[in-house]
Order: structure tokens, then sequence, then C-alpha cells
């Protein structure tokens, strides 16, 4: 049932019993586990009658950066987090895994396919209410229902309407924010194949296995005299300038190339652009550098330029990104950009059901808890969701999952109050404790991995079917 109503209105008059603020990847989620449970859920979308700086289209779960959703090596922490979302039957990896385009050992998605199989799945499920609104303050969202004022998901992401999150510093305090920057995604039709070569690093397939296909990613070789001539625009090119009363402030796993560039004149070439793995076929060798574009459909008819953030004025990435062998002619179906993202300072704020502690009615899911990355934003969606229908059915104060897995490493470090500086976190295994298993441990990886599943199994227990 979609809704243009007042929205305090609509509310009142949709049957969910938990309402979710936003439809991206982890307010998605979130509300998959509650309806999947059999508790009605409220979904509150602005889109289309409002579209963010960074949003395309109206549907559910879209992609705004990277198609990407990390690592499939099951040995790896993004692994083994995919892993326990499998256990948890995820929406999010049910769809991305429906939508998968060829990339080595990444689960990445075609974007378009993902996010419709998402939208069609919540739109369609006869626990599911949706109202297309803005929220402009958090009051709206006070409704009574049988239990009382009715539990809310704010799950609005890193770009939090201003005037929605204005009104949450009466709830949290002052914001905190940093800056995310977007690769461009390039016509295929426009890259020079005689150039730009196919081939994963080390020749390894999705499975980390020798692999003797040709591979995913498509390289775009540079020799030293081609890198520094590219360096050297990189660096003169005009960029978006901020406002006076902003601060950049980037996350450290994605920053655009040009802050990188600021550390030094070979940090692409060690970064984004390094060539370890790499061999071209024209000259049989190593190239001094190499920038990589991932498919981003089925087809290839676009691909994302891998790692290549920018904040470069449009006519500049097109100047400056053309040096590249492979790109003289290329032509953008989306140049890179950047956007402020939005987070609140979890450690004092939530407590471990991510619950604001001075004002338990709201929760808090995704990205805007202080997690970075799409499978990160989607797995505390899912957490949120499975902890509040355990509540909801009587569980005072469900468990969270233990910290030696990676769903709760990572809702783990969310709430480590010894952090002094709290910033964005992808997940990793630097977050998963060893507990006697041994730093150089040969099968370290692989303990880490079995004991995480035996200990998710058992919390996976409490949940029930």
């Amino acid at each position: 049932m979609d809704q243009t109503l007042n929205l305090h209105s609509a509310l009142k008059k949709s049957k969910g019993e938990v309402i979710v603020v936003g439809a991206g990847l982890a307010g998605s989620e979130c509300a998959w586990q509650l309806a999947k449970r059999g508790i009605p859920v409220t979904i509150i979308e602005q889109r289309p009658q409002k579209l963010s700086a960074a949003h395309k289209t109206a549907l559910f779960g879209e992609l705004v950066c990277s198609n990407s959703l990390k690592s499939t090596d099951p040995e790896s922490a993004p692994g083994l987090l995919k892993s326990e979302l499998d256990r948890l039957d995820s929406l999010i990896l049910k769809s991305a895994v429906a939508a998968q385009v060829p990339a080595g050992q990444a689960l990445a998605v075609d974007r378009d396919q993902f996010s419709k199989k998402i939208t069609d799945t919540l739109r369609n499920h006869p626990k599911v209410d949706i109202v297309n609104a803005e929220v402009e303050h958090f009051e709206e969202l006070m409704v009574s229902g049988p239990r009382g004022i009715r539990p809310v998901v704010i799950a609005t992401g890193p770009l939090t309407g201003e005037s929605f999150s204005k009104s949450l510093t009466q709830l949290i305090g002052e914001k905190l924010y940093f800056y995310d920057a977007i690769a461009p995604i390039i016509d295929g039709a426009t890259i020079n194949k005689g150039v730009a070569f196919l081939q994963n690093r080390h020749n390894r397939g999705a499975l980390g296995e020798k692999s003797a296909d040709e591979g995913d990613y498509l390289n775009c070789p540079l020799n030293e005299a081609e890198y520094r001539a590219f360096i050297t625009a990189l660096g003169a090119a005009e960029k978006m300038e901020f406002q006076e009363f902003e601060k950049a402030i980037y996350f450290q796993g994605c920053q655009p190339i040009e802050a990188l560039l600021e550390r030094g004149e070979k940090t692409l070439a060690f970064g984004p652009m390094k060539p370890v793995g790499l061999t071209d076929p024209r000259t049989g060798g190593q190239p001094y550098a190499c920038l990589q574009l991932r498919k981003e459909d089925l087809e290839g008819r676009s691909w994302n330029m891998v790692g290549f953030q920018t904040k470069l004025k449009y006519p500049e990435q097109k100047k400056v990104f053309r040096l590249i062998p492979g790109l003289e002619e290329a032509e953008f179906f989306r140049f890179g950009s950047i956007h402020r993202n939005t987070y609140i300072h979890s450690p004092t704020l939530l407590d471990q059901g991510f619950r604001l502690k001075k004002f338990p009615v709201f929760s808090f899911a995704g990205q805007i808890t202080g997690v970075e990355g799409y499978l990160e934003s989607a797995a505390i969606g899912a957490l949120v969701g499975c902890q509040m229908a355990l509540r909801l059915g009587g569980v005072d104060d469900p468990p969270p999952p233990p910290a030696t897995t990676a769903l709760g490493a990572l809702a783990a470090a969310l709430f480590d109050g010894k952090v002094k500086n709290f910033q964005p976190m992808n997940i990793h295994w630097g977050l998963v404790p060893l507990l006697g298993i041994g730093e150089r441990d040969a099968d370290k990886k692989r303990k880490l991995v079995t004991r995480a599943q035996r200990n998710f199994d058992h919390w996976l227990a409490l949940l029930g079917p």
C-alpha cells in the first residue's frame, strides 16, 4: 500500500507495528527481517517525491557508489559476514546473488536488477506498508499503536535530510559527518580494448583459485612517463570547493584520488593503481601503474573506475582521465562526485540493541550508526530487525551476536567506549578477537572462520524460525 498523504496521518492509518525510516540497504533489510517473522512494518521513503544529491531512482536499496559488496573469499572477513547474512536469509544478499555480474573474487551486481529485486520483494510483501513522504522532524514519527508508541528505526543512511538531521540533534546532540566520493562509470564501447586487457590479479577466479580465464577486470596499463603525466594533470585539475562552514573529513577507506595524491606522487601507484599481479600483454611485463575497471552490468556495457572516487569538476574528469591509456576517447555514463555522509556517535548514544539510551523508542540502523560499506550497512539492518523482533516477541534484552562472529565484531566496534576518535568502520579481521588463536598461526583465518560459524549457530538458535 503506497500512500502520499500527510505523513503523520498516513502513519496512523498504516498497519505497521514498527516504523522504518529509509528504504536503503539497512532499512530494507531491517524491514525484511521483521516482516518475514510476521511483524507488520511501515517503511517511509521520501523518493520519488524527493531525490537526494546522489540518488537517481525511486528504487529501494539503490547503490550510489561502487556496485561491489566486497570479497567472496570464505576466509576473508567480508566473506564470513556474507555467510552469516546468508544464514539470516538476508534480502540484500539474496538480491545481490540474483543480480551478480563477474568481478573475480568480489560480489558485484547489476545495480538496477539488484534494486528492483529488493523493491519488488518488499512492495509485494503482505506485512509491509510503504509511505512515500519526507520526514522533516522526528516528532512526526511518534504514533501510538496497540503496544504504546510504535518503535521507530532510523535508517536514513549517509544522506539524511537536512531538516530531519537538524531535528535529531535534540535527541543526539551535535551530529558528525565526513565526505564520501563516488567513482565514475565509463561507457564500455568507448574503451580501447587494444590497450586495456582483461585479467584478474594473479589470474585468480571467484574462489581465489588459479584460473585460465581472461579475467573479469579491464586493466589500463601506464608506463612511468604516462603515470607522471597523469598525476601532474590530476594535481593541477580544478576541484569542487567546500562551503566555508564545512570541513572535509574523509573516511580512510574511501578517499578521493586527489586526497591520496597529496600524500606523495607514488601513493596512487601503491594504492588504487597498484600493478601487482598484472601483466601487460603488449610488453610481457608488469606495468608501472594500472587502473582497473569493473563491470557494472552483465553485458559489460558500463565499467566502474575501481578506487577512483573523485571531487574533480566534471569537465576536468573527462580531460584528466582520458590521459589514461585505453581511455583516450572514453565517454562517461556517470562522473564522479562528492557528498556528505552523516553518522552518530554510537558508543555514547546507543545501547547494544541499537536504541537511543535516553529515548529507546528510536533505534538506528546502517551507515548512520558508524559502519561503512554496503555489506556492513545491510548487516546492521539485519541485526536491528532481528533484535527488535525478539523484543516484540517478549525477550526483554536479546543478546548480541558473539564478538567472535563477523556480525558481532562489527556491532561491538560501534559500542567500544574506549575509542577516542570514533570513525566509520568496515568489517575486517582486526575487529575479531583472537582469544587463544595465534597471531602467526598458519591456519589463523580458517580457525577464526570455524569458531565464528560455531558461535553464530549458537546465537542463531535464539532467534527461532
